[in-house]
């Protein structure tokens, strides 16, 4: 039986007739698995000539418009003068009328002073009430719930989180932490759901609603804080309402998603009961989409934590507070011992938050096969009991006289943390024999990849790179996708910080390089063996809940300062999303045709090259995009650690309250966003 033969789809013809058995080196397996499109495209004349009409015409306009543009504002890289906006006057006079008027003015008075006044309230009593419950009854409270959704193995995760975060002496900063996540988190919930219900029963509300959802999602974190603190001034309110903000669209957009997924049959037979729109909401549409309303209040934790840290620039206080202050004295061990709570409490949260979403619609165990505790605390009752042990802790430790933790009982960590950090400057650093050390790596890393591809960007032509933006988007997608990327590179161009973007494009591209080396050749051997997968589970899980900033703590330990630990704390933060997206793309190929390669005589690297990576192109595309989002997320962050560009922008917009530098440098960082986002997204299959 030929190889033809064996992967022709069913109603397929042959193209000629079946050859012999194949050689080694060039096996039919990997060949034909496209077989079908390689034979259809003869026969496809038109379509093919579309497909280049598509490119092309589009590209001959460009070039048709650009080129007279070049013509009357010549210049090398730097970008025409008089295609440039200066937004700088207007946006200081706005920023000046908010300062002034901030005090006086109604709308501040009778608006936002009132938003104001209700968050300090809000995170005031749950601060309140988690120092009066003590350290017993939070950590009773927390094993207790995580036993009842995932049983004891979750519960001594939790039990052990916080244990940890009173053994390194955080207790209060994280307290201080959890109130302001409670509330920002809660508010974040609701304004999602109240968009996601919009979008998802409104088409019209979702086409409105998804630029704006976009630009909240890109936008980077610190651009948050500037206007926030312009109308809240420093302090909790500002903090708190930024998270609101950031963690809103990812719950925003998961409601949607699960109101418009919601199956088509139980509707209609919801609707021909009778039943209302509003009965049809509560009855059918939003119980099926539990899960996915679960899943969006996990994201909004995670991402509402993870600004939670970063509003401490702008006194939010707590263990974000204690990180920055921290780095701000490079005092690694200080840093850690903050950062290490962070961990913790976003790995208890994710995990709590994930099985009760697993729980949703899971079948129900049978009472006889159920643990004797465990059918105690389940019901109403358990619900109750679980409330009342847990106050009974707190009442046991404010009686025993240790509602705070114990000074006693702490861990000092940073001078332990500060030697090695010392140990690793006066070995690792510099001076290592044969490979150098680590301010070697980043110095090469700077001089031979992000010196070079810096010049080489802000050297080449305005227009060129208007046309590369145009030719990547027309491969990616369609014509739209060529003219958002070259209308998003023009308005970095006429915002007026031309050479800062390129200069930020330079550090994405290197660290996106890595990223997707380093990545894929992991995503590879996890993906051929399970217990590598299985080793790096637990790894990649623990990197995925740390927060961006974080990330900063170790690479200014080895790195130094500089535009190279930037790149290293973005190549970190974002590998594992491309190692899991990798990773399930190659598994989820089709074993039949793995099977049949393999029996063809095709080595491991032919089945890798030929086969699996084609077949898996759409998962490995989305790693890409994911890793662009991602490294820009952290590049921007890089600004406090002399990454520079528009992170030191968007930083020095922040710390001297200028709003036009900030929100000059936030507009173009989104526009950046928007176009690497755009030329990278998956091309979707015909």
């Amino acid at each position: 039986m030929t190889a033809t033969r064996t992967h022709t789809p069913p109603g397929t013809r042959p193209a000629g007739p079946a050859r012999g058995r194949q050689s080694v080196d060039r096996p039919a397996g990997p060949r034909t698995a496209h077989t079908a499109a390689a034979q259809d495209r003869p026969r496809r004349p038109l379509a093919a000539l579309a497909a280049r009409r598509a490119f092309l015409v589009p590209m001959g306009v460009a070039v048709a418009l650009l080129i007279p543009l070049a013509v009357v504002f010549p210049g090398a890289g730097s970008w025409p003068a008089a295609l440039t906006a200066d937004l700088s006057g207007p946006l200081g006079r706005a920023g000046d009328w908010i300062i002034d008027h901030r005090d006086s003015h109604p709308l501040f008075l009778y608006f936002f002073g009132h938003i104001s006044n209700a968050v300090v309230v809000s995170v005031r009593a749950v601060y309140v009430l988690l120092l009066a419950a003590g350290w017993t009854g939070v950590t009773a409270l927390a094993a207790l719930v995580a036993w009842r959704l995932a049983g004891i193995r979750l519960a001594l995760t939790c039990a052990a989180a916080f244990v940890a975060c009173g053994l390194l002496g955080m207790w209060v900063p994280t307290m201080q932490t959890l109130a302001l996540m409670a509330v920002a988190v809660a508010a974040s919930v609701v304004l999602g759901a109240l968009l996601g219900l919009a979008a998802g029963l409104s088409p019209r509300a979702d086409r409105v609603l998804r630029p704006v959802l976009d630009t909240m999602q890109i936008l980077p974190a610190f651009a948050y804080l500037l206007p926030m603190v312009l109308v809240f001034g420093i302090g909790v309110p500002a903090a708190v309402l930024a998270t609101v903000v950031y963690a809103a669209p990812p719950m925003a957009r998961l409601t949607a998603l699960g109101l418009r997924g919601a199956d088509a049959g139980v509707m209609e037979a919801a609707a021909s009961l009778g039943a209302t729109g509003r009965q049809r909401l509560l009855t059918a549409r939003l119980p099926l989409a539990r899960r996915q309303l679960l899943l969006g209040v996990n994201q909004a934790i995670m991402t509402g934590l993870s600004m939670a840290v970063i509003a401490s620039v702008i006194g939010a206080g707590g263990l974000g507070d204690r990180v920055y202050q921290a780095l701000a004295s490079v005092d690694v061990g200080a840093a850690l011992a903050a950062g290490i709570p962070i961990v913790l409490l976003a790995v208890v949260l994710d995990r709590t938050a994930d099985a009760a979403g697993r729980r949703i619609g899971a079948t129900p165990v049978p009472a006889r096969e159920q643990h004797l505790l465990r059918r105690v605390f389940c019901g109403w009752y358990g619900r109750l009991l679980t409330f009342l042990v847990a106050v009974a802790a707190a009442v046991a430790g404010r009686v025993a006289g240790s509602s705070l933790w114990p000074g006693s009982w702490t861990v000092p960590l940073a001078d332990p943390v500060n030697s090695a950090v010392a140990w690793m400057t006066g070995h690792l650093y510099s001076g290592v024999p044969v490979v150098g050390g680590t301010a070697d790596w980043a110095a090469r890393f700077t001089g031979w990849i992000l010196d070079p591809l810096r010049s080489g960007l802000q050297a080449a032509p305005w227009w060129l790179l208007l046309l590369l933006a145009c030719a990547l988007g027309l491969l990616a997608g369609t014509w739209r996708t060529a003219l958002t990327a070259v209308l998003a590179l023009g308005a970095i161009g006429a915002l007026g910080v031309w050479e800062a973007s390129l200069d930020t494009l330079s550090q994405v591209l290197a660290a996106v390089a890595v990223t997707l080396v380093l990545g894929f050749a992991i995503a590879v051997g996890a993906a051929r063996s399970a217990r590598a997968e299985r080793l790096l589970r637990p790894v990649l899980d623990v990197c995925q809940t740390l927060p961006q900033f974080v990330y900063l703590i170790p690479v200014v330990a080895l790195f130094g300062v500089g535009r190279a630990p930037a790149a290293a704390a973005a190549v970190v933060y974002a590998l594992p999303a491309v190692v899991r997206i990798t990773t399930q793309g190659l598994r989820e190929v089709d074993p039949a045709v793995v099977e049949s390669v393999r029996s063809l005589g095709a080595s491991r690297s032919q089945l890798l090259r030929q086969v699996q990576l084609p077949l898996a192109r759409p998962a490995l595309l989305l790693a890409v995009n994911q890793a662009v989002v991602l490294v820009l997320a952290v590049v921007i962050i890089g600004g406090l650690v002399g990454g520079g560009a528009l992170g030191y922008d968007v930083v020095l917009g922040l710390a001297q309250g200028d709003l036009a530098t900030g929100l000059v440098a936030g507009a173009a960082i989104v526009c950046l966003g928007l176009l690497l986002d755009r030329v990278t997204q998956p091309a979707k299959e015909d």
